[in-house]
C-alpha cells in the first residue's frame, strides 16, 4: 500500500482554512459554484469558453468528514491538506474539461478515464450565513481506480506529484500504511446509497431516446456495495490544489474587506501563504 509523500519540510494548514471551515459548517448544504474552461466551438473568437455548474463540497483531502454510516476501512491519520475535493461521474463533461486543458492536452475520452487532470478551476462559496464570499482558484486533478495499479500512468504520476506536495505529514509512524486507493474508496463511502446510485445512472446529457445498458444503468439506483462494479466504474474524486482564496468579507458594509491568500513555496512563514488585505 504505498504512497507517494512529500519529502519537503512539514507545513503548518493554511492561514485561510479554520475560518474557512467554520463558515462551511453553518451552511446547510455546502455547495458551491465549480466553473471549468471548455474548447470552443469552431470559429470562436477565443480558444476557450467557462463552464460553470453547482458542487458539493466533501471535505479536504486526507480528511474525510467521520460518517457512521460508512462502513469503508479508514487510513491512519497520517497526512492533512489544504485542497477541497468533490466528487463527479466520469461521464460529465467537467471531467473532459479538467484534461483537456491541463498540461496534457488530453485530446479522446480514452485519455479522461484514469487519474489525471490538472486543467485550472474556480470554486466559489456564498455563504449567507456569515456574509462571506470564498473564491479559490487552481488546479483540478482526478483520482480514478488506477491510483495505485501494478504500473503507474503519466497521470497518477502527476497527481501524486502534484498533490503529494500539498500533502502535510501528521505522523510519519504510520506513512507507509497509508493507502491513495482505501482513500478513494472511503471517499466512495461516504456517500450516501442514492448519490452513490446516482453512477449508475444512464449516460448524462445523453438523448434519452438512445439505447443504453438498461440491466445495468438507471434512474433512482440506491447502491450500499463499496465495490459495486459499475457504480466504482464511474466514480470519480477531484481534488482540487489551490494556488490562490480569495475571502470577501461583506458581513458588516463599513467595515468590508477582501483578504487575499496568494500560495508561494518559496516562503516558509504563514504556511507558504502571502496574505494582503484588500478593498472589496
Amino acid at each position: 500500500m504505498s504512497a507517494t509523500a512529500p519529502t519537503k519540510p512539514v507545513l503548518p494548514p493554511a492561514p485561510w482554512k479554520a475560518l474557512f471551515n467554520q463558515h462551511v459548517s453553518k451552511m446547510p448544504t455546502p455547495q458551491f459554484v465549480l466553473s471549468t474552461l471548455a474548447a470552443a466551438p469552431p470559429g470562436s473568437p477565443t480558444p476557450f469558453v467557462p463552464r460553470a455548474r453547482y458542487c458539493i463540497f466533501r471535505g479536504f483531502w486526507t480528511e474525510l468528514p467521520e460518517n457512521s454510516h460508512n462502513d469503508a476501512e479508514r487510513n491512519p491519520k497520517v497526512y492533512e491538506s489544504d485542497c477541497p475535493t468533490l466528487t463527479t461521474d466520469v461521464r460529465m463533461e467537467k471531467v473532459g474539461q479538467i484534461f483537456g486543458t491541463s498540461a496534457g492536452h488530453a485530446e479522446s475520452s480514452e485519455q479522461t478515464q484514469g487519474s489525471g487532470g490538472g486543467g485550472p478551476v474556480e470554486a466559489v462559496w456564498w455563504i449567507e450565513e456569515t456574509g462571506t464570499q470564498w473564491r479559490i482558484k487552481g488546479r483540478a486533478y482526478i483520482v480514478a481506480n488506477d491510483i495505485e495499479g501494478k504500473e503507474e500512468s503519466s497521470g497518477v504520476r502527476t497527481v501524486k506529484s502534484e498533490v503529494g506536495r500539498r500533502m502535510r505529514i501528521v505522523d510519519d509512524t504510520k506513512e507507509r500504511e497509508w493507502s491513495w486507493t482505501r482513500e478513494l474508496t472511503a471517499s466512495f463511502g461516504n456517500q450516501s446509497p442514492g448519490i452513490k446510485g446516482s453512477f449508475r445512472a444512464p449516460p448524462p446529457g445523453r438523448p434519452t431516446t438512445e439505447p443504453h445498458d438498461e440491466k445495468n444503468l438507471e434512474l433512482g439506483a440506491k447502491v450500499d456495495d463499496l465495490n459495486d462494479p459499475v457504480a466504482r466504474k464511474n466514480f470519480r474524486l477531484v481534488i482540487i490544489v489551490p494556488d490562490s482564496v480569495e475571502q470577501t468579507d461583506l458581513s458588516d458594509p463599513a467595515k468590508a474587506r477582501r483578504f487575499l491568500y496568494t500560495f508561494d513555496e518559496s516562503i516558509r512563514a504563514n504556511a507558504g501563504w502571502r496574505t494582503e488585505e484588500l478593498w472589496p
